[in-house]
């Protein structure tokens, strides 16, 4: 599948994932998302930020901040109901790896 291909697969599976959470009592907004490719890592930018290969620089990857009830949810855990429906859709959740609010999709065996 080209990239192209995936890119716009993924905003539609966003997209049922937003709705998801909303539906369960969530609510969401923006973390990070697309990253400029001409941008590296620097201080205060998490590991990984600068990478070549980073999924959020060829719009495959988005981090969402998690709230419910007003509070910011920001345990891998708390995650967990979004990033298993995430992985039914065929995406690649965070919280196997540590990234708990990371939600992707794989590309040249990238997650």
């Amino acid at each position: 599948m080209s990239l192209g291909s995936k890119q716009r697969r993924f905003t539609k599976m966003i997209g049922l994932l937003i709705e998801y959470a909303y539906q369960n009592g969530y609510e969401l907004t923006f973390g990070d998302a697309y990253r400029d490719p001409r941008l590296h890592g620097g201080v205060g930018q998490k590991k990984g930020y600068g990478a070549a290969g980073s999924l959020h620089k060829q719009r495959l990857a988005v981090d969402f901040n998690l709230f419910r009830d007003g509070r910011f949810l920001q345990q891998t855990e708390d995650h967990r109901p979004l990033g298993e429906y995430w992985e039914s859709l065929g995406g690649s959740w965070g919280g196997r790896f540590n990234d708990g609010n990371h939600y992707s999709l794989e590309h040249e065996g990238r997650k």
